[in-house]
């Protein structure tokens, strides 16, 4: 069952004729100890309730509460209850997740899911993404690494910037002699360690003629309010910002 819940999760494909359930926001940041919510809107289906799954990276999904705008209260999964986490309706199809004196713990994408009877399937929402940071939350350590000799006999290379962090999310920047970089940028999800500390791994394509001129790149991380970033050029392999 779960492997069957991950794999709907993961493709959240959209099929013709069945209802589209649509999360709101995408992205939540909140700081320790406040409330965070989360609405999702079930589409053309009126007839049940949400449900609504959190999933770290890497992680399997859990099942936190369901919903029916005709219930007094939710249902809970296993180490989910009331009054952390709770859950009211504006209509028949409109729905609200709220996470109550959140922790860093709870940094994860909350899934929002219901059963669309007419085309007897279950739909997801694409995930609401939340962070949850506080002033005591230790800054990311970054890792830079340079391009690689076989790389550099090359056209083309890339610097490798390692993050790892306590919480599972972070937005990850590259600047050139301090210009923001739009484009040859790929960074991938958080993936959880030993230690349950979390890494992020971004990787930005550069030229080699530009290494060779000696430009500097900088990686930056930002965890809500904190944030590090580590300057790297040839001649400075790996300096500290």
């Amino acid at each position: 069952m779960l492997g069957t819940l991950c794999t709907l999760i993961t493709a959240l494909t959209c099929v013709s004729g069945v209802t589209v359930v649509t999360q709101k926001p995408p992205v939540v940041t909140v700081t320790k100890g406040e409330t965070a919510t989360m609405d999702c809107n079930l589409g053309t289906v009126t007839d049940t309730g949400a449900r609504w799954y959190k999933q770290v990276p890497e992680g399997v999904p859990q099942f936190v509460l369901y919903f029916y705008h005709s219930r007094s209260s939710p249902i809970y999964g296993s180490g989910f209850s009331s009054p952390k986490f709770t859950s009211t309706h504006q209509s028949q199809s409109d729905y609200r997740l709220i996470i109550n004196n959140v922790e860093e713990g709870d940094s994860a994408v909350y899934y929002c899911n219901t059963w669309d009877g007419s085309a007897s399937q279950y739909v997801f929402g694409q995930g609401t993404k939340l962070t949850v940071t506080s002033s005591s939350l230790p800054p990311p350590v970054l890792t830079v690494f340079p391009p690689s000799r076989a790389e550099l006999q090359s056209n083309k290379a890339s610097l490798v910037c390692l993050s790892s962090q306590s919480v599972p999310f972070a937005d990850v920047s590259w600047f050139a002699a301090g210009s923001p970089v739009s484009s040859g940028i790929s960074t991938s999800t958080a993936v959880q360690q030993a230690d349950h500390t979390f890494q992020i791994s971004s990787y930005l394509a550069i030229q080699t003629s530009d290494w060779n001129m000696e430009k500097v790149y900088t990686c930056k991380v930002s965890l809500g309010s904190q944030t590090a970033e580590q300057h790297i050029s040839k001649s400075h392999c790996l300096t500290e910002g």
